[in-house]
């Protein structure tokens, strides 16, 4: 079966899942705009991605996918703790909150997978590594199709081995965490697809930069099967991004993104703020510690408007991003 088919898009083009954005309505847009939907549910937990699935079916008939983030062990240094909180008190004090309480997360992963069980969903993808053989199996089992997500041809070889159905190759130029699980690659997209098409036999979608229908074009003929758009799509109408996000993503001027670790602990590109120059030489807790300590501070300056304050992930032809709907920005790249 043709990987289009396989998917049951009629474009190839895949909506990124990016955690905190894809709201059901920008999922069943993107899936009635005949691309494939993704729900971000790396910070859900499994009834609210339960909840997430059942509104986005009321909103369309179309199959869509739904991302999880593969957990991580991190051991809890509270020393380094202290000193990354201490770190961004300067930043609380320009919010108004001196002092905040740090509720940390707990991975909710194997009740998700079995979510994504019971609900039926027909695609699932993985980001910050790879789910265990036992996990891959089980929903095998289910008929679900699995895509992996790499950022070096090492880490797509190993997807493949594990039983993924498609991997992801994700270019230095994406917006967003990084979804690296063995090393800090920062490989340019044309390279890395390049490459991994002449390593691993899986389909390959191609991320990162991608913001007009020339680079999905580039990319397709390199060989990937299907491209990821994420800041393409974040100013969109449907994108459950907030207003100062899609207001900054739209302003955004070429050169203006860097990767950080400043937000969460682990490597994303954004647009380059107040809080990232504030938090430059200071001491950040691994993810998702530091990810927990700062969730208070990006809430709050999302509340008082303070975008200078706010994690802005975007690629790095952010300043290519356009408003419109789901279905005009597809449009413009048949």
């Amino acid at each position: 079966m043709a990987f289009l088919d396989h998917l049951q898009i009629k474009h190839p083009i895949i909506q990124a899942p990016m955690a905190g954005v894809t709201t059901p309505e920008f999922v069943a847009a993107s899936a009635e705009a005949g691309i494939l939907g993704s729900i971000g549910a790396g910070y859900l937990s499994a009834e609210a991605t339960r909840q997430a699935i059942r509104d986005a079916r009321k909103l369309t008939d179309k199959p869509f996918a739904v991302n999880l983030f593969v957990p991580e062990e991190v051991e809890m240094d509270q020393e380094l703790f202290r000193e990354a909180y201490v770190a961004l008190q300067p930043i609380g004090k320009k919010l108004g909150m001196p002092f905040w309480k740090v509720a940390l997360s707990e991975s909710g992963f194997n009740e998700q997978v079995d979510v994504i069980i019971e609900e039926g969903i027909p695609v699932c993808s993985f980001t910050f590594g790879l789910p265990s053989e036992a996990v891959v199996l089980k929903l095998k089992q289910r008929n679900i199709f699995l895509i992996g997500t790499a950022t070096s041809v090492e880490e797509a070889v190993l997807a493949e081995k594990r039983g993924m159905d498609a991997v992801v190759v994700q270019g230095k130029e994406a917006g967003g965490h990084r979804g690296s699980f063995i090393a800090e690659d920062m490989i340019p997209l044309e390279i890395l697809v390049s490459e991994a098409v002449t390593k691993v036999t899986l389909p390959i979608i191609a991320a990162g930069g991608i913001a007009n229908k020339q680079h999905m074009n580039d990319m397709l003929e390199k060989g990937a099967q299907a491209v990821q758009l994420g800041t393409a799509l974040l100013a969109t109408e449907e994108s459950g991004a907030h207003p100062l996000y899609k207001e900054a993503v739209l302003d955004a001027e070429e050169g203006c993104t860097v990767v950080t670790k400043a937000f969460s602990g682990k490597s994303a590109r954004g647009i380059h703020n107040q809080f990232i120059t504030m938090m430059a030489n200071t001491r950040v807790a691994p993810y998702p510690i530091q990810n927990d300590l700062t969730k208070k501070i990006r809430s709050e300056a999302a509340v008082q408007g303070r975008p200078e304050f706010m994690s802005l992930w975007a690629g790095e032809n952010v300043h290519e991003t356009v408003s419109g709907s789901v279905s005009q920005i597809v449009e413009a790249f048949k």
